[in-house]
């Protein structure tokens, strides 16, 4: 019985370590992708990054610090309580992370026209500053008092030095758990994302099937067909995040609405590998749903692991026309166009012009066709 639980753990412990490595190497890839690629560099993809970010943080502290609490240390309360609340912290981010993710995307579909003028990049910026201070504030309420701690006292399972072996359900109330983060800051966010993404759908395949818009002008169906790829691939990143962490949640709901069941140390294992799974996944979705991502992880590795000279990512031609025109337009003459912008260099060399009429008739076209070049 010891060994098949010493193996259990062995084995738990060798696919953290996968995971964390998985995890880091993915996400700073990433990263490193939205800092070579130029087209990268929207509000969406400040969204993704503060994502790949946390998940960062999670192959490279969490993880860790997870295996630590599964070897049983012993520790100070406090001290065990910080590790849990950093786990909070990272996982709310995330959710938020998500969230913002799909409103971004609900906004570039709902008003195309004016997302650049609501959605800019101080105000994205802002977003991401408020979605991690909520995640703090969720994460870190056990440190405030709703913890453990006097329910261990009132037992006499902590000693006066309030040494105790650090394990999550030790200092973590399990109330807070599924009262608080499931049920106010995890359940919700995810339902709420359901309902943003089921729309964004229903919009853009009402704007594709519109016989008037496809006849009329190709710009509108090439910017919604681009839409509903990067919808598709985020609303992915959502659902493997939904099916990742629900298990544990549910776990804990069982833990306190029937403290009397038995959890299997294995299922337990498992939820817990999945939780720290999804940091790992979302790297390989970008790989294979979003080009972008792919030619900047290609590029990234011909150029830095096998040294390979690479031309660098420039604006695709369809990154330059983020908006569709709503409104056919016909081109405009080059003279008009002058006239827009600024009508003076033709009033000024209207003179000129008419001096140009006493020249010789073969030269006339030469200068006709300057003008309309």
């Amino acid at each position: 019985m010891v060994g098949a639980l010493l193996s259990e753990e062995s084995l738990y412990i060798g696919m953290e370590v996968l995971i964390a490595v998985a995890s880091v190497i993915g996400n700073v890839m990433v990263v490193w992708a939205v800092k070579i690629n130029k087209s990268l560099r929207d509000t969406t993809f400040c969204f993704i990054v503060s994502l790949a970010l946390a998940d960062i943080a999670v192959g490279a502290l969490v993880i860790p610090l997870a295996i630590t609490i599964s070897i049983g240390l012993q520790t100070h309360f406090y001290s065990c309580l910080l590790v849990a609340c950093t786990v909070l912290v990272l996982t709310q981010s995330s959710i938020l992370a998500l969230l913002a993710i799909a409103i971004d995307r609900y906004l570039r579909v709902k008003i195309p026209t004016r997302y650049k003028c609501v959605v800019t990049p101080r105000r994205a910026g802002l977003a991401v500053v408020v979605c991690w201070t909520v995640a703090f504030i969720v994460g870190l309420t056990p440190m405030l008092g709703w913890n453990n701690l006097r329910r261990l006292q009132q037992n006499g399972s902590i000693s006066s030095d309030l040494v105790i072996t650090c394990q999550f359900e030790n200092v973590i109330s399990m109330d807070y758990m599924v009262y608080f983060n499931f049920f106010g800051w995890v359940l919700p966010p995810l339902l709420l994302m359901l309902v943003i993404y089921a729309e964004i759908f229903y919009m853009i395949h009402k704007q594709l099937n519109n016989k008037k818009l496809n006849t009329s002008h190709t710009d509108p169906n090439k910017y919604y067909d681009k839409e509903l790829n990067l919808a598709k691939s985020l609303a992915l990143v959502l659902f493997l995040f939904a099916i990742s962490w629900l298990p544990l949640h549910i776990i804990n709901c069982i833990t306190l609405f029937c403290p009397d069941c038995q959890k299997p140390i294995v299922l337990l294992y498992i939820a817990i590998l999945l939780t720290h799974g999804n940091s790992a996944v979302n790297p390989i979705v970008y790989a294979f749903r979003i080009k972008k991502f792919r030619m900047a992880f290609r590029k990234i590795w011909q150029q830095y692991f096998c040294c390979k000279d690479t031309p660098a990512l420039e604006l695709q031609p369809s990154d330059r026309k983020e908006m569709p025109s709503l409104v056919p337009q016909t081109e405009m003459p080059l003279r008009d166009k002058i006239l827009q912008s600024d009508p003076t260099p033709l009033i000024q060399a209207a003179p000129e012009r008419q001096q140009n009429h006493s020249l010789a008739p073969q030269e006339q076209p030469q200068l006709l066709q300057q003008d309309t070049v």
